[in-house]
């Protein structure tokens, strides 16, 4: 018999349970619309995800409760319509992370779920209690299963609900993107539903909540594990997918995206989210005539389009005229307000102000960083005045040695390229000028500098990117010893000097804005080191 399941890949904001509610029920129309007889929604559909510790209130769980009774009684519009829905659940004095199968006005079946991962950006056990019990119910003679996201990366959960009868598994996601990360998940679903001779519905979130991205891309696995379906990257999407049986047939595979247009689209996608459900009117952006910074516009640009985004220029003693000329330009390229407000009076009068204390010292990082803060004293003066959220241009690779400053570049409320070590900028820029070419080839070209000195280049520094981020990825994402390192050809000096910068700059990153995570280890969630520590293995 055929029977026609939906997946409504939709972007879910956390707390927003009556706008969510609403999102789902126009999700279900539509399926009904083209004949679906079975909904699933990502994870914790109804309230967004992840919670945190709202999950600690109980107000939240009556409320969730009652947007999840409201909903299935809106749902009778559609008869014989099943649709999955993620939602917390508190139970006897414990709390679950649950789906439930809305049908007819009724909760027709419960899941909850058994594997909370407890690991990189996830504390679910922080909130939750492990459930072990199957559970599976039966439409047009096909026995589904239901599985939430963790319980498919592991054999246990699949497993119970195969020898419960499930002939297909319905699994509602909250999977934050990393890159490359759709391999991963197709390789564990392979392992361990496919394994159990179960065709697989997997309804991923889509969205950006914070500093996660959550990239979509669902996807239906027949038994054998061959893609029969795939929707869209980074954006929402409702998908029906016909089964003869327990048996999925082929329909529309977006195919998957190189790995620069996946973190640009994941960045945009953050951009735009943090932006928008926050409700800020724009942005703006500190524009240097730099690498970091002209990225930073793109993405923004392309995000809330050219009107909501406002650059400021703040030329130093220090400042190239190049870096003027190249500013003005990428601004008119993308159509932004543009403003040009100089530092030199300011910077003089801190130095005037401070000169009996600085009497007879040479000016040092002292004096560059005092323009830094400067300007980002500026740009957070315009953000009070006017609303909008400073958007930082610091890339991973800075920060990850402490080549930025507290109270200066630093200073903001969303860091774009907190995750984008400078290597992958480059790469970044050259796949969105490929689209068109919003940034001046110049500022690809350029050596990179702060320009907060005379003739100032990044490499003054720093070893060349190339060596830093190579580094960097061994040591913070590959959690690699030095030995390691230094086994894999790099110079002791190198090695030790940035390990060494980067241990003990963790006070600085503490400090700094949220922002888009795209590796599979960022700093912030991913990375909690003590600050005050003396290993230094």
């Amino acid at each position: 018999m055929t029977i026609k399941v939906a997946i409504a890949q939709i972007n879910s904001t956390v707390g927003d349970l009556a706008g969510n509610r609403s999102r789902i029920f126009s999700f279900a129309q539509r399926a009904f619309a083209l004949g679906a007889d079975i909904v699933v929604t990502p994870e914790l559909s109804l309230v967004g995800y992840p919670p945190e510790d709202l999950l600690l209130r109980d107000a939240f769980y009556a409320q969730s409760a009652q947007a999840a009774e409201a909903l299935a009684a809106e749902l009778t519009v559609f008869p014989g319509l099943h649709v999955v829905v993620g939602l917390p659940l508190l139970q006897h004095g414990l709390r679950f992370n649950a789906a439930v199968v809305l049908a007819d006005g009724k909760v027709i079946a419960t899941y909850c779920k058994a594997e909370l991962p407890n690991d990189s950006v996830f504390d679910e056990k922080r909130y939750f209690s492990a459930a072990d019990a199957a559970c599976v119910f039966e439409l047009k003679g096909v026995r589904f299963g239901l599985n939430i996201c963790e319980d498919t990366w592991f054999s246990r959960a699949p497993a119970r609900a195969r020898a419960a009868g499930a002939q297909v598994l319905l699994v509602p996601n909250a999977s934050p993107y990393h890159m490359n990360k759709q391999h991963l998940r197709y390789d564990r679903m392979r392992a361990h539903v496919s394994a159990q001779d179960m065709a697989l519905v997997y309804a991923n979130l889509v969205g950006g909540q914070d500093e996660l991205i959550f990239d979509g891309n669902s996807f239906v696995l027949d038994r054998s594990g061959q893609i029969q379906a795939q929707l869209k990257h980074f954006g929402e999407d409702l998908q029906v997918i016909e089964f003869d049986g327990a048996t999925p047939l082929p329909a529309q595979v977006h195919p998957a995206l190189p790995v620069e247009a996946q973190v640009y689209e994941a960045m945009v996608l953050g951009v735009r989210d943090y932006i928008g459900k926050n409700g800020f009117p724009g942005v703006l952006i500190g524009l240097s005539g730099g690498v970091d910074s002209a990225l930073t516009l793109a993405v923004a640009v392309d995000a809330l389009g050219a009107d909501k985004v406002r650059t400021v220029m703040m030329p130093s003693p220090y400042t190239a005229e190049i870096s003027w000329i190249d500013s003005r330009d990428m601004a008119q390229r993308t159509g932004v307000r543009y403003d040009e407000i100089p530092i030199a009076d300011c910077f003089s009068a801190f130095k005037h102000t401070l000169s009996d204390e600085f009497a007879g010292l040479a000016e040092d990082t002292t004096e560059e960083n005092i323009q830094a803060r400067i300007r980002g004293t500026i740009l957070m003066a315009l953000s009070n005045k006017h609303g909008s959220i400073v958007l930082t241009t610091g890339n991973k690779s800075e920060m990850a040695v402490g080549y930025c400053t507290l109270y200066g570049d630093m200073a903001g409320g969303f860091a774009v390229l907190k995750d984008i070590a400078k290597t992958l900028v480059y790469r970044l820029c050259a796949y969105r000028n490929g689209i068109s070419e919003v940034i001046p080839t110049r500022i690809l070209t350029r050596a990179p500098s702060a320009e907060l000195r005379p003739d100032q280049t990044d490499q003054d520094s720093l070893p060349p990117y190339e060596v830093l981020d190579a580094i960097m990825q061994m040591f913070m994402e590959e959690n690699r010893s030095v030995a390691d390192i230094l086994a894999a050809g790099f110079r002791k000096e190198d090695v030790d000097r940035i390990t060494h910068l980067i241990k003990i700059n963790e006070y600085k990153r503490r400090q700094s804005p949220v922002g888009i995570r795209v590796t599979h280890r960022a700093f912030g969630r991913d990375w909690r080191y003590p600050i005050t520590s003396k290993f230094r293995g």
